[in-house]
């Protein structure tokens, strides 16, 4: 089967449509755990934001390698991207992205939305910013 993509701008144009990732890595026991998160795609790096009081963050804590899967919506040719790697956090920049990926995520003309968005704004400091620069990316059909 050929690759889903032919080279890497290819593949980035994929990776800017608006798409949820499934955010995986270990619980204490060793069980694998999936999220689906928001997420972006800089060229390098995987950004996302989470709660610093999250199950996901003390994971991280723990061990920060994770695979963060991108794939194909419903109706759209199978692909997908997978990102291997280890995550860090910082306590800088999780509010600003996670306004910045509203806009491309929700609906912002909805009030209810719009209020959610703003409960966020209105406390900064409970998120984190997530970098992802993947020791390996993997693709496939």
């Amino acid at each position: 089967m050929p690759p889903p993509f032919k080279d890497d701008a290819q593949r980035d144009v994929f990776l800017a449509q608006t798409r949820l990732a499934m955010f995986i890595n270990q619980r204490s026991n060793h069980a694998p755990m999936g999220v689906p998160v928001w997420f972006e795609w800089t060229g390098s790096q995987v950004r996302m934001f989470a709660g610093k009081d999250s199950g996901k963050i003390r994971r991280i804590e723990t061990d920060p390698r994770v695979s963060v899967v991108v794939t194909n919506r419903v109706g759209e040719p199978e692909a997908w991207v997978a990102f291997d790697g280890k995550v860090q956090i910082s306590d800088e920049g999780g509010i600003e992205l996670a306004s910045k990926l509203a806009e491309k995520y929700w609906d912002l003309s909805d009030p209810p939305t719009r209020e959610k968005l703003s409960g966020w704004q209105q406390a900064p400091e409970a998120f984190c910013l997530l970098t992802l620069r993947p020791e390996q990316i993997r693709t496939g059909q």
